[in-house]
């Protein structure tokens, strides 16, 4: 019987995660669950699934939540310090860091210092830190195990021995026989239309992923491919890679999920439904292979899978992305700041689909870059280009 908290519990991957242990109570009991601000969802599901603990970030919505459980025997936390704590409590064998974006940091480097499996769906924890999230999970001996589909497939396609020991620095990509990583993604909802043809776009529009089922921002980031440069940055950390040892190759069809190429001209690829209950499933199971509840494909009825280059001038982001990874230190935690407060900006109607990437690009030519060693450097230079894209937005680009 396995613990489990889960940070970010009325997201998507919160809700698909509870799904998954429904089918399993003999394996699985939920010591944590927590949100942000919506109350009546976690009221729900703590009615349902009983932890010893609800955590609410809004210290008011902890208030209401109280209220609501006050006839049951489920303690409510609040703030910061209470995701810290569900996170790395003693009881507690693994945590699922599904908070999205940097408000997930904390809590995620908590259970890596704690020692705990660590389910990481907040790919923005080793975006803003990853040497420091990295040391971390070394130094305390954790299970890291990545939920982002595409690392999942990685991670699936590696055996065994080798991704523990890229996860623990013991070894690199090329000594372990491996030429590159074939990072696969959708190119979104826009990737056959012109790049100019795109002034108008609503928020509406731009969440209408074709594949995959998301919260809004990440559903931004998919069409920007912003996601794509956020997770090109994630893997180089996760599979100690070098920048060019990781290859973004467009799928549309989602269901090759990604691809490892070995030097003898092996390339070993990880497909399925596009579900994220698949990879949710493999990380709360792992070495075991347990039910999703997910279909298997049905090859005698699937479409073409198709391939094809990623456009970094149809696709700025990305090419913003790999520019960060390339200077290093604190740019990708600007990049992903300045990325935040403009797809915030963009779903509140105050800026265009296309202004999201020239906020970002500014802010990184604005805000100073230094070494990242500490966690300080890293939450100052978030706020730092918090600020600045705050103002750009601010004076209409």
């Amino acid at each position: 019987m396995q613990t489990v908290s889960i940070l970010g519990s009325t997201g998507t991957i919160g809700i698909n995660t509870l799904e998954v242990i429904s089918h399993h109570p003999e394996r699985f009991t939920v010591f944590a669950l927590t949100a942000n601000s919506q109350v009546e969802k976690l009221y729900q599901q703590c009615v349902k699934y009983q932890p010893r603990y609800a955590v609410m970030r809004n210290p008011d919505s902890a208030t209401k939540l109280r209220e609501l459980l006050s006839g049951y025997d489920i303690e409510v936390l609040d703030g910061e310090s209470g995701l810290i704590d569900v996170a790395s409590a003693v009881e507690v064998d693994a945590v699922m860091c599904a908070i999205v974006g940097a408000a997930g940091l904390g809590s995620s480097l908590a259970a890596a210092k704690a020692g705990k499996r660590v389910l990481l769906a907040n790919k923005e924890s080793l975006v803003m830190s990853g040497q420091v999230f990295m040391q971390a999970i070394r130094d305390s001996q954790a299970s890291l195990l990545p939920i982002d589909s595409e690392h999942n497939a990685i991670f699936q396609c590696l055996p065994e021995t080798h991704s523990s020991a890229l996860v623990q620095g013991a070894h690199t990509l090329d000594e372990l026989g491996i030429d590159k990583i074939l990072l696969t993604g959708s190119g979104g909802p826009f990737r056959e239309q012109p790049r100019e043809s795109l002034t108008d776009i609503t928020p509406e529009q731009a969440i209408a992923h074709p594949n995959w089922a998301m919260g809004p921002k990440i559903s931004v980031d998919s069409a920007t491919m912003m996601n794509k440069g956020l997770e090109y940055i994630e893997a180089c950390w996760l599979f100690s890679a070098d920048r060019h040892q990781i290859e973004v190759v467009l799928h549309p069809q989602s269901i090759i999920h990604s691809m490892v190429q070995y030097r003898d001209g092996s390339i070993l690829a990880q497909l399925g439904q596009p579900d994220m209950k698949t990879p949710i499933a493999y990380g709360l199971g792992y070495p075991d292979r347990i039910a999703a509840g997910v279909e298997p494909l049905d090859f005698t009825q699937m479409q073409a899978l198709t391939f094809e280059a990623a456009d970094l001038e149809q696709f700025p982001a990305l090419a913003l992305a790999k520019q960060a990874m390339k200077t290093g230190g604190t740019a990708p935690a600007v990049l992903n700041a300045a990325n935040e407060v403009a797809v915030e900006a963009f779903l509140n109607e105050q800026i265009s689909f296309l202004a999201i990437t020239d906020v970002i690009d500014s802010v990184m030519q604005t805000v100073e870059v230094s070494q990242a060693a500490e966690l300080g450097e890293i939450l100052d230079a978030d706020e730092a280009a918090r600020r600045v894209a705050d103002m750009i937005i601010g004076n209409g680009l």
